[in-house]
């Protein structure tokens, strides 16, 4: 148990830091250092100067993405999705092959070489979950779906670079991290979950002392497991939006040659206004849930501090966004907390959901440890 438990932890820790980096090559506009996949430049260790490229480099690269979008566009196209089809060419930078640059080829392939370790590390973690077949099988099938998913999010990334970062597939391919995330957690949740029935007993002794009956307890912690997953749902929500007005940036960033920055927020428009009221609900919600899980749940305390201290660092980096002129290095670690937020979210619902004994497992009604429930 301690060595799967190990490995997904190690994964998901994983993915965080891929996400930051990921932050990193929109912040510096890496996006397309390596106009293809999985070899950059077609060599798998990349070139160091545009010496070592053919003349026409651009106009093969260009070439050879064109006839990949076209045998995508005609897949999706087949099965129902015409105007996904229709926008990967009348995205206006589909015809655009940048000029080679040492640093951003380097940012990118790093990129890329932490997604392959993860690519090990979530195989790993599936081997590993294999002893629970005969004990609880949702483990290894949730263990293995994050595997699966870990390479079709590889699949996704080729096509991220193919569609020189069309906004739909960036959101995609955001979107489906963060189901990896929750995939592993769960997992990891789950196997620690199968080794606390005794601590079921202390459950019932804590709500005691708080002068209530078992039975109360779960009554009254049923309309909070509803608000939690609405809060993760908001977060999950306001993620995508975040994507959508990256992507605005990045228009408005190469409209205006990466200059006039102090002009680019005015400028993004209405998604922009969408997704800072949205954070003023999200901000409500998760401290109206905490405040409940605080007073209801004592032993979740060190979790929802966690949630409230991210929450925090995350509206920081959000006001500092919006009126600082968008600094890039913050632009990745406003990101990286809000997928931090989402996960935070989550354990809170998987270890509320294990207090009042949801699910299929009756038996294991549990207290998490310290600050994490697995």
């Amino acid at each position: 148990m301690r060595r799967f438990r190990f490995w997904s932890v190690l994964t998901v820790v994983s993915i965080y830091l891929l996400i930051l980096v990921g932050g990193v090559v929109r912040a510096t506009g890496s996006g397309m250092g390596c106009p293809d996949w999985p070899k950059c430049f077609g060599q798998w260790v990349p070139p160091t100067e545009a010496s070592q490229l053919p003349a026409d480099y651009k106009q093969v690269y260009t070439a050879q993405r064109v006839a990949k979008n076209q045998k995508l566009a005609r897949t999706l196209a087949s099965l129902g999705f015409r105007q996904v089809a229709g926008e990967i060419f009348a995205h206006p930078t589909q015809y655009i092959e940048t000029d080679f640059n040492a640093t951003k080829t380097w940012i990118e392939y790093l990129n890329r070489l932490l997604g392959a370790l993860i690519g090990i590390f979530v195989f790993v973690a599936a081997v590993m979950a294999l002893p629970y077949w005969r004990r609880d099988r949702t483990i290894v099938w949730l263990a293995v779906a994050g595997w699966l998913l870990t390479g079709v999010q590889g699949w996704l990334g080729s096509l991220v670079v193919s569609t020189n970062l069309l906004p739909v597939m960036v959101t995609i391919h955001m979107g489906l991290a963060l189901l990896i995330v929750a995939l592993l957690l769960y997992a990891a949740h789950r196997a620690r979950w199968g080794r606390t029935e005794e601590a079921g007993l202390a459950y019932q002794a804590e709500v005691r002392t708080l002068g209530q009956q078992p039975d109360e307890q779960t009554a009254a912690t049923t309309g909070l497991r509803w608000l939690l997953w609405g809060a993760l749902a908001l977060t999950f929500v306001q993620i995508i939006l975040g994507t959508q007005v990256r992507e605005a940036v990045d228009r408005i960033a190469a409209a205006t040659d990466y200059g006039q920055r102090d002009t680019w927020v005015d400028r993004i428009g209405s998604v922009f206004e969408t997704h800072r009221t949205l954070a003023a609900i999200v901000v409500l919600v998760n401290v109206y849930v905490g405040y409940q899980l605080w007073q209801l749940l004592p032993g979740l305390r060190r979790l929802v501090t966690a949630t409230w201290v991210v929450l925090g660092l995350e509206m920081l980096a959000g006001i500092t966004l919006a009126y600082f002129a968008l600094p890039a290095w913050v632009q990745p670690v406003h990101l990286t907390l809000a997928t931090l937020l989402f996960g935070t979210q989550f354990l809170a619902l998987l270890a509320l959901r294990q207090r009042v004994g949801v699910g299929d497992r009756p038996t294991a009604i549990a207290i998490p440890q310290a600050l994490s429930p697995f």
